[in-house]
């Protein structure tokens, strides 16, 4: 069976949020939504779940946390003790005021690293990976609803017009047994 993709193109985030809304209220299912910068409010009426990225934030602050006091406890105090400006070496409490610039860069520093390759990991962004987006112009200034669809194509057709589209466009492709 033949499977068809509709394409709903929009010019102005407003327009495109409503569409989503009319388009959710008829209970379509909509494939994609691009846009060429985050839109408010569209999450919700897509109905996306939150994302878990922030705790994975946290996670990765507090490992930078713990790797930041166990190198400058095995640096500075076990593997080679200095006496700098007076300092005791023996005691890693005595000496971590000194040491809380250290703690906080390594923090920062791993949070930010870990979530940059964890987040181009969930997103499936590789290097030398070709662009997904049906339409270019959808990365600069174009709006783009993706809905996929078996049978007629009358009704939703309909239904999209009903906004303020720019551009209908329809495509078919042949569905593959493996999916």
């Amino acid at each position: 069976m033949a499977e068809k993709i509709l394409h709903a193109i929009y010019d102005d985030d407003d327009k495109l949020l409503a569409a989503v809304k009319k388009i959710k209220e008829a209970k379509i299912d909509i494939e994609e939504v691009y846009t060429p910068f985050p839109v408010h409010g569209l999450d919700k009426v897509l109905g996306l779940k939150e994302t878990r990225l922030a705790i994975t934030a946290f996670i990765y602050g507090c490992i930078g946390f713990s790797f930041a006091i166990w190198m400058m406890n095995h640096i500075m105090i076990l593997d080679w003790p200095q006496n700098i400006g007076g300092k005791p070496s023996f005691s890693f409490i005595e000496n971590m005021p000194s040491f809380v610039p250290i703690m906080f860069e390594l923090t920062v520093f791993f949070a930010a690293h870990l979530m940059v390759i964890t987040f181009y990991l969930r997103s499936k962004l590789w290097p030398f990976k070709e662009a997904e987006n049906p339409i270019p112009s959808t990365t600069d200034d174009k709006f783009l609803i993706e809905i996929k669809f078996d049978g007629s194509e009358k009704e939703i057709k309909k239904l999209i017009k009903e906004t303020d589209v720019l551009e209908i466009k329809l495509h078919s492709n042949k569905k593959n047994d493996n999916d």
